[in-house]
């Protein structure tokens, strides 16, 4: 079969920014969204490209052209150092790029529409959840709004979404350039499919087991790096605002320890449960004998004073950074009604050149008075291999205390509470998140934010009601296809790669 026309440069321009304009505008203003079909497919007529070399290129800048914008916090928190965290996220656009060119090479355009789907699933979660530098931000299952049909995301999940988002994507390319009634007919076909089982997700009923039938009052306050005697007086005042409130919450980083017998003290005298993140020393001094300067180093704070951090002075702790190393887990402690620890959970996927602790020995959920809760910290709710245990274990709703620096910028704040809208609405369980600097966050099981406390807001309160199930939540079905995903991608590298060593493509054609 001969090969279709190649691309020359200037409809390769033309698509090139087609999909980069299409995407931050799907992204940006999730009114929108479905401009994400755009985006996909017109990385899949890329195609087209006259070369892999040609399609390496042009989708490492289309990559390039995506994160930059999304991610110009990276310069801010890490200087010269975020150009190769941006080249190397952009590698996966130039990967997809290049297996997609060699798939219609090798297969041709029908092929290549059925495989686009797989493919780039399979990518994006090597990307978020698989290799080493795992980041899970920007897919294009996350430009849905989840309050617009919450159903989708909890019976598909965002790479199952994706996935059907990029088959639809990929069946409208065909359409459009189809030549013959033969393959219009098979793209009409294709997009009716897709629209088929979007529409059946979506009107199927949910059972009437699902109904929430159990609360839990919740209060949190929003205290970067406080001082013990600020942490107290943050929590009166919080008391007083919210006496209705049974369990209260800090963020992550909030002690630079473990907790301490004044507070323990004040959770005993109050009678309220609280959530609070903090240090657990591994082979390390008593927590009495470690400075602040031990703990961690320090950054300048809003306020002209110094106060502990994770991120180095620098933005990379080995850069500059003459302060001890120190071993610890990135913890979250919940303190009783009686003044004692009764449980804590370590973080699991600690940030990636951040003095952020070493990973969780161990992931539990808290078997509360009120049911299974289940904590996250931070970024670990960006991962779904991390809050799938989670519900797994019988979860009920998520906590997540999280620190985000108020000096990386309103934008990555946004960002990273995006994540917990998409997290409730997949497992269909509520989240109480609280940040240092904001954005904090109460979200019903559908994805709705009930309650919020802004960016940069210091000593910002927020407090409502948890809904839940006695039976928790769900993982959508995507926890198994995006693995599958990606085990198919890299078993069609490997048949590409041992094909063009047995028999060498003949120019111009298609076998």
């Amino acid at each position: 079969m001969t090969r279709p026309p190649t691309l020359k440069a200037i409809p390769a321009i033309l698509l090139a920014l087609g999909a980069l304009a299409t995407f931050h505008v799907a992204f940006v203003f999730q009114d929108f969204w479905w401009l994400v079909l755009g985006y996909l497919g017109c990385l899949f007529e890329l195609r087209r490209l006259p070369t892999s070399r040609h399609a390496f290129y042009v989708g490492l800048m289309i990559g390039l052209g995506v994160y930059v914008p999304q991610m110009r916090f990276l310069w801010d928190i890490f200087k010269a150092a975020a150009i190769p965290l941006w080249l190397i996220l952009s590698l996966f656009h130039a990967a997809f790029l290049l297996i997609l060119n060699r798939v219609e090479v090798r297969w041709g355009s029908r092929v290549a529409s059925l495989l686009l789907p797989v493919l780039w699933c399979g990518i994006e979660y090597l990307r978020s959840e698989v290799w080493w530098l795992r980041f899970a931000w920007f897919t294009a299952g996350e430009c849905w709004p989840p309050g617009l049909a919450p159903q989708i995301l909890q019976r598909l999940g965002v790479y199952g979404l994706g996935l059907g988002l990029a088959y639809t994507a990929g069946q409208g390319a065909m359409l459009l350039s189809a030549t013959n009634r033969a393959s219009r007919r098979r793209a009409w076909l294709g997009i009716s499919s897709a629209c088929a089982v979007f529409a059946l997700v979506t009107l199927l009923p949910t059972s009437r087991e699902d109904k929430a039938t159990q609360a839990l009052q919740v209060a949190g306050i929003q205290l970067e790096f406080p001082a013990l005697p600020d942490l107290l007086k943050g929590l009166d005042s919080l008391t007083r605002s919210h006496p209705e409130a049974e369990l209260l919450m800090l963020s992550e980083y909030s002690l630079e320890g473990p907790p301490t017998k004044a507070l323990k003290n004040w959770c005993r005298q109050n009678r309220k449960w609280l959530v609070v993140g903090g240090k657990q020393p591994i082979e390390a001094p008593a927590p009495e004998a470690m400075t602040p300067a031990a703990m961690t180093p320090a950054i300048e704070g809003t306020n002209g004073t110094a106060m502990a951090t994770p991120l180095s002075a620098s933005g990379l702790p080995w850069f500059g950074s003459n302060a001890p190393k120190e071993r610890f887990y990135n913890t979250v402690f919940v303190i009783s009604t009686n003044g004692d620890v009764v449980f804590q959970q370590a973080k699991s996927r600690p940030i990636q050149f951040f003095a952020d602790g070493e990973p969780a020995p161990s992931q539990t959920v808290w078997d509360s008075p009120w049911g299974k809760l289940g904590i996250a910290i931070c970024y670990d709710a960006s991962y779904r291999q991390v809050m799938d245990g989670l519900i797994r274990q019988g979860a009920v709703a998520l906590l997540i205390p999280t620190m985000d620096v108020e000096q990386w910028g309103a934008y990555e704040h946004q960002l990273n509470a995006r994540m917990a809208v998409i997290r409730a609405a997949e497992y269909r369980v509520p989240i109480f998140r609280v940040a240092s600097s904001g954005v904090s966050q109460i979200i019903d099981r559908e994805g709705h934010e009930t309650d919020t406390a802004p960016f940069p807001g210091p000593e910002a309160t927020l407090a409502g009601t948890l809904r839940f199930t006695a039976s928790g939540g769900s993982i959508p079905p995507d926890a198994g296809l995006a693995p599958a995903c990606t085990a198919a991608t890299a078993a069609v590298i490997l048949w590409l790669t041992l094909v063009s060593w047995r028999r060498p493509q003949v120019p111009g054609t298609i076998r």
